[in-house]
């Protein structure tokens, strides 16, 4: 569990910046050793609160315009009922978005703790407005969107199938390619083969990596790759039209 990493503010247009900020939070179940104790993904079913306590602490200090969360409870008995996304959001003074990361018609939304499991987009910007669509493929099919005045953010969590996430990707281009206005495309791509499997989908939308130095990333505990790179979770930020940084 770890922050995606942080991309700094720069101009968006002449009038304002942006800061924001991923994560996949693991519905702030932890991390470590024991996770699969004593029984694989036992660790999913861990008392989240004190975890959570600890990410939105993190979070605030980063004074993000917009988080984009992966891997949110949106207040299953795991979480106490908590909604993660909301609780994080009113601790930071923003607005959350949160929708099901599965497909309208997936098992998954009626099965226990499993149907509070999504993604979320928090903002202190009044003008966002948020939009779902789905993928056709895979477990999960979330897309979000959330619009700003001056820019279009995307949040995915592609497949850990890879015809799958190539196929998820196409679609993705399709949206990322009727923007008029800038696009950032964030998530966890889960790119097991690395920087290759993102070029067709980064050229075919005239996006970028954002983090063109390549800074380490992963693990998060000791960063010393990138996830871009290496590692199965890949965090990448693209953008088209607008220079960005990353820090991690």
């Amino acid at each position: 569990m770890g922050p995606a990493g942080i991309v700094s503010p720069r101009i968006l247009d002449r009038r304002r910046h942006l800061r924001l900020l991923f994560y996949n939070i693991r519905y702030a179940t932890g991390t470590g050793p024991t996770f699969h104790l004593p029984l694989p993904g036992a660790g999913y079913l861990r008392n989240t609160s004190k975890n959570l306590a600890r990410i939105t602490e993190f979070i605030q200090a980063q004074a993000p315009d917009v988080v984009g969360l992966v891997e949110v409870d949106m207040g299953s008995s795991r979480s106490a009922s908590i909604n993660q996304a909301e609780a994080i959001a009113t601790a930071i003074g923003h607005s959350p978005h949160f929708e099901n990361k599965y497909g309208l018609r997936s098992i998954n939304r009626r099965l226990p703790i499993v149907n509070k499991q999504g993604n979320a987009f928090l903002t202190h910007y009044p003008e966002a407005v948020q939009r779902p669509h789905y993928f056709e493929l895979g477990i999960k099919r979330l897309i979000m969107e959330l619009e700003l005045d001056a820019v279009r953010l995307f949040l995915v969590h592609l497949s850990l199938k890879h015809s799958h996430r190539q196929q998820q990707m196409q679609h993705l281009a399709s949206l990322v390619k009727r923007s008029a206005k800038p696009v950032v495309v964030a998530g966890d791509f889960n790119t097991f083969r690395g920087d290759q499997e993102m070029t067709e989908f980064r050229d075919a939308c005239g996006l970028s990596n954002a983090n063109a130095a390549n800074l380490p990333s992963w693990p998060s505990a000791r960063p010393v790759r990138s996830k871009f790179r290496a590692g199965p979770f890949s965090y990448a930020l693209t953008l088209t039209g607008t220079c960005l940084s990353i820090s991690s």
